[in-house]
């Protein structure tokens, strides 16, 4: 695949993930009846969260597959 090609396709994700956590912060905002913040603000928190919630998912995802390995390694492959 084209690396220029794949640049484009992880930016197009990463806006359209942006946009979906934009409009959840602006649900939640008018759902606690706290006005919202200029669209420039919420955009900033709204990537904020979203990389934040990257480094979570990937921090979370490579505890569980440590833990997975070890438990792996512990009982060893079955044999028939």
């Amino acid at each position: 695949m084209d690396e220029e090609f794949k640049k484009n396709i992880k930016k197009i994700a990463g806006d359209a993930e942006a946009k979906v956590t934009e409009s959840i912060l602006r649900w939640k905002f008018k759902k606690e009846g706290k006005e919202l913040p200029d669209s420039k603000n919420l955009e900033e928190k709204s990537r904020l969260i979203m990389e934040q919630a990257h480094r979570t998912l990937s921090k979370s995802g490579k505890n569980i597959w440590g833990e997975i390995k070890k438990a792996y390694k512990k009982k060893g492959p079955k044999e028939d």
